[in-house]
């Protein structure tokens, strides 16, 4: 059911690279960059992107100026772009770690969507100027095992809990992992609230990005905004913005 969903999301999102707005993009870029004006529409791009091998130095050309507009002005566009560009490489990551979550392939998939929104926006093309497509995928699979190595040095100490306290964890049921189940579907309902005040226009993707990554995995604020080429004060004030937005919306549907 999972893969049938999320073949789904990329049919969306390649349809939405159709629409006028990111057509509006590729006209701007092709002004700025000869090498661009060879592809008719991002279909187009994402079809030369998908031939050939990661270490094509062409495709450099092509990534470069996508991040680097990215980079200047943060428009969510672009993030849409780069995730239509990398989604075989995701999808790639997905069935070569599906190990680090057997038990839920959804979990993953959501930790590798953050976990490369959160690469690409912290890669620099000032300095970094060639191989743009291993680099992003390399850190996204670094990024992805620093955040699941979190969970199991957490499950390593409740391992080594004496037994009385792994017994009272665990109640009068043996073999069933409640707390890791509810847990996981705490972090999905939790996720789903989030996608629909993005989907409503109500926060913008830079801001449920933030939210996920401080409030459901983890990060320290300081942590993110150094992931994400941001000052601390201002990731803090951006989270506190969209939490206020959701609360007014939310407090208003009730």
């Amino acid at each position: 059911m999972g893969s049938v969903s999320r073949d789904r999301d990329r049919e969306r999102l390649e349809r939405q690279l159709e629409t006028e707005p990111y057509r509006e993009l590729l006209t701007e870029l092709q002004q700025r960059e000869p090498f661009l004006r060879r592809f008719a529409t991002w279909v187009d791009v994402l079809t030369f992107m998908r031939e050939g091998t990661s270490r094509d130095p062409s495709k450099d050309e092509v990534l470069r100026p996508i991040l680097a507009a990215h980079g200047e002005n943060h428009d969510p566009r672009w993030r849409a772009i780069l995730l239509a560009l990398f989604w075989p490489g995701l999808g790639s990551i997905h069935s070569k770690k599906r190990s680090w979550d057997l038990d839920d392939p959804e979990e993953l998939w959501q930790r590798i969507y953050w976990a490369f929104h959160a690469s690409v926006c912290r890669i620099d093309v000032a300095r970094r100027r060639d191989r743009l497509v291993q680099w992003i995928y390399n850190a996204t699979i670094h990024r992805l095992h620093d955040d699941y190595r979190r969970d199991w040095i957490h499950a390593k100490r409740e391992c080594s809990s004496g037994p009385n306290e792994i017994k009272a964890l665990a109640g009068s049921v043996e073999g069933i992992d409640f707390e890791g189940m509810e847990l996981r579907e705490a972090y999905r309902r939790e996720i789903d609230r989030l996608r629909e005040h993005l989907e409503a226009g109500r926060i913008t993707e830079a801001d449920f990005l933030l939210l996920v990554g401080t409030r459901l995995y983890g990060q320290s604020i300081s942590e993110y905004a150094r992931g994400a080429g941001l000052k601390s004060e201002t990731a803090k004030k951006r989270r506190q913005r969209a939490e206020a937005v959701i609360r007014r919306h939310e407090k208003g549907m009730r």
